[in-house]
């Protein structure tokens, strides 16, 4: 039975869904706003600077590519101009080259292998055994489905570098000779470094001298169907030792 107040015609119940409750009555609860996510949960002071940090690596971004694209486009008024400092970014460790797309791409296997001299807690010299650092480099990329960029092309270009800007006689040629040894000393004592070369020569502490380096280069075998003759027989070049500055001698400069 429906109940009237006082002969009022208005029948009282339930409100309707989506029907605003008459004025005087309990108020419909509102529903929570939704939880703020990502940047937006941010305040106003660290979105801006989220904003302008995202604005500086979409700017060095740019830079970069626009650089890289410099590098390795043909001869133009840009680089003509400005081609010295395209070449101080991408020198060393982003020099780029074709040699896969070469009408004869190469078919050696070389390995840049190196060693140490060091110097133990009581002053005595002694000489580390050769390290295979292509080697390790190798086993670190084989199943790996992400390998490093280091692991792929941080050896294998600083030796192409060296190779670039040196003669037969291990003798720099123009100015960026110098600039490649460097590079490459720095990442062979950092690679003798991660190996323990030190401790495991001296039993303990000391520090590393000098280094020397060389390659390792075989000929890729013919394959089975194939009537030429190719001889598999190593060839090494060994370059002389360089000092390695104090700065350097703990590890490498990082």
């Amino acid at each position: 039975m429906d109940a009237y107040d006082g002969g009022s015609n208005a029948r009282h119940g339930p409100a309707e869904p989506g029907v605003q409750a008459e004025s005087g009555g309990p108020a419909e609860p509102v529903p929570p706003a939704e939880p703020r996510a990502g940047i937006a949960a941010l305040s106003l002071r660290y979105q801006i600077g989220v904003a302008l940090a995202l604005a500086v690596v979409a700017v060095g971004v740019c830079a970069h590519l626009g650089m890289m694209f410099l590098h390795v486009a043909p001869p133009n008024t840009v680089t003509r101009e400005h081609g010295k400092a395209v070449d101080d970014w991408i020198y060393p460790e982003f020099e780029q080259n074709w040699k896969l797309f070469a009408p004869n791409p190469l078919q050696q296997n070389i390995s840049v292998e190196a060693r140490a001299e060091v110097r133990d807690e009581e002053g005595a010299m002694l000489t580390t055994g050769w390290y295979d650092l292509s080697a390790e480099d190798g086993r670190a990329i084989d199943g790996n489905l992400l390998p490093s960029h280091t692991q792929q092309n941080e050896l294998r270009r600083a030796w192409d570098f060296f190779l670039a800007t040196h003669d037969s006689e291990n003798r720099p040629v123009g100015l960026r000779g110098s600039l490649s040894e460097s590079y490459l000393r720095r990442i062979v004592v950092l690679r003798l470094d991660r190996d323990d070369a030190l401790r495991a020569t001296t039993g303990g502490g000391g520090a590393i001298e000098r280094v020397q380096v060389r390659s390792r280069t075989s000929n890729v075998p013919a394959p089975r169907w194939s009537r030429e003759k190719v001889s598999t027989t190593p060839a090494y070049r060994e370059l002389p030792w360089w000092p390695v500055p104090e700065d350097e001698a703990g590890g490498g400069v990082r």
